[in-house]
């Protein structure tokens, strides 16, 4: 369905900051108004915004825009990625083809810069599966009772921890750093989705700490772990809220993140955290399946888990962004892909790569082993979800049995994608 005649995409300018913040207030209504935001760091990146207007109107209809990131955590991998965010239809303009062209304009707008894939975090996750999004990298939200046991790890109750209220200036380099070091572990092999804020816009916004957003809690806090040396190797940043029950303190420690560089730090810093007084709960959302935390805490039923969709892929330029990424196992497999949006992926592709090294993606006339759609490739591309888990669902053809065992060991990752921000 083609946009219709009267509306055209055009680029926005950060003038426009105005338009697109009450575009927003009408796609996703919010407690606060325009104004609220209006003089906040904005995570936009300008040059990659683009709106929808209709002819005799200045207003915006629509809105969307890209995170350019340069240094994306694919298997094995760092890569170009434009990152889909803040899209948004007003209301009064809906079922008119608006979404489609703009993701149809999106995916122009990241071939044209050199990224081989888009990804994004689903504001109503039955939306993006149309347009060849796979959902790639699941996340868990923990509420934790204060004072849970967690298992010992040697050397972790002799480091230093610090206490601070938030100072971007004192404490945003220091939390960057750790955050990216953690996305490269295990030496070797990294982690997967685990995105860094690379753009400026992105690094401002998430440094501020603004009142009138907090509600019930306080301002952002920090907590630091220390080793012998002085050297910081984990960092949590996180809110406390306070109401009294009739028994007494009944409070909530909001946790934003909780990053370590090694598994004493993990526990000295979780230690900290689960023993803060007047708190009842430690609450922490869209950490990784395999973050430290699921493996030390002696209960881990106690800390009520719940999975949540994060992070959805889609391959934009298949053979590039087949070959940029790493593969877990030798692979020799042709497969068959169907793309209704993007013709030039369709077709047959062998796959060739040897155990943890790239691979060579050629164009193939021979008959294929599996055949599926770009979504279910987006789906394992940052090797979190299984191409057996694929097949049993139904959403491969299996042409070569034989051949599914070991495409999926190849596919697949040792560590669990996942990224501890939604954006």
């Amino acid at each position: 369905m083609p946009l219709p005649s009267d509306y055209r995409i055009i680029p926005v300018p950060e003038s426009r900051l105005r338009d697109v913040l009450t575009l927003d207030m009408w796609a996703f209504p919010s407690e606060h108004s325009v104004e609220t935001f209006l003089d906040l760091p904005s995570s936009l990146s300008w040059d990659r915004s683009y709106g929808v207007e209709r002819t005799g109107s200045a207003d915006l209809t629509a809105f969307h825009a890209a995170y350019p990131l340069r240094a994306y955590p694919v298997p094995g991998a760092e890569v170009s990625c434009g990152w889909l965010t803040w899209v948004g239809v007003h209301p009064g303009h809906r079922r008119r083809g608006i979404l489609r062209a703009m993701i149809e304009h999106h995916f122009a707008d990241c071939l044209a810069a050199g990224e081989a894939i888009s990804a994004l975090t689903a504001s109503e996750p039955s939306i993006y599966g149309r347009f060849g999004y796979g959902l790639a990298a699941n996340v868990l939200s923990l509420t934790i009772p204060r004072g849970a046991s967690l298992r010992e790890v040697p050397g972790s109750d002799a480091l230093e921890v610090t206490l601070a209220e938030w100072d971007a200036a004192a404490h945003g380099e220091l939390a960057a750093g750790i955050h990216r070091r953690f996305g490269q572990l295990p030496e070797g092999l990294g982690r997967p989705g685990w995105a860094t804020r690379e753009t400026p816009e992105l690094q401002t916004s998430h440094a501020s700490d603004p009142q009138k957003l907090r509600g019930p809690h306080e301002s952002r806090r920090i907590a630091i772990v220390h080793d012998a040396n002085g050297r910081p190797t984990a960092y949590a940043t996180f809110r406390r809220s306070l109401k009294w029950g009739g028994v007494g303190p009944e409070g909530t420690v909001d946790v934003r993140e909780a990053v370590a560089l090694d598994a004493a730090s993990a526990r000295r810093l979780w230690s900290v955290l689960l023993d803060l007084d007047l708190m009842s709960r430690v609450k922490i959302s869209n950490i990784p399946v395999d973050d430290p935390i699921t493996r030390l805490l002696i209960d881990p039923r106690a800390a009520d888990p719940t999975l949540f969709d994060h992070t959805w892929v889609r391959i934009l330029d298949l053979p590039r962004a087949l070959s940029e990424r790493r593969y877990a196992a030798d692979v020799d497999v042709v497969l068959e892909v169907t793309d209704a949006m993007l013709p030039a992926n369709a077709g047959r592709w062998r796959v060739q790569a040897a155990a943890f090294g790239h691979a060579e993606v050629t164009r193939t006339d021979a008959e294929p082993d599996l055949v599926l759609d770009v979504r279910e490739l987006g789906a394992v591309h940052l090797g979190a979800i299984p191409l057996t888990a694929i097949a049993q669902a139904g959403q491969l053809e299996l042409r070569t049995p034989a051949a599914l065992g070991p495409a999926a060991v190849a596919w697949s990752w040792p560590v669990a994608a996942g990224a501890n921000w939604i954006f």
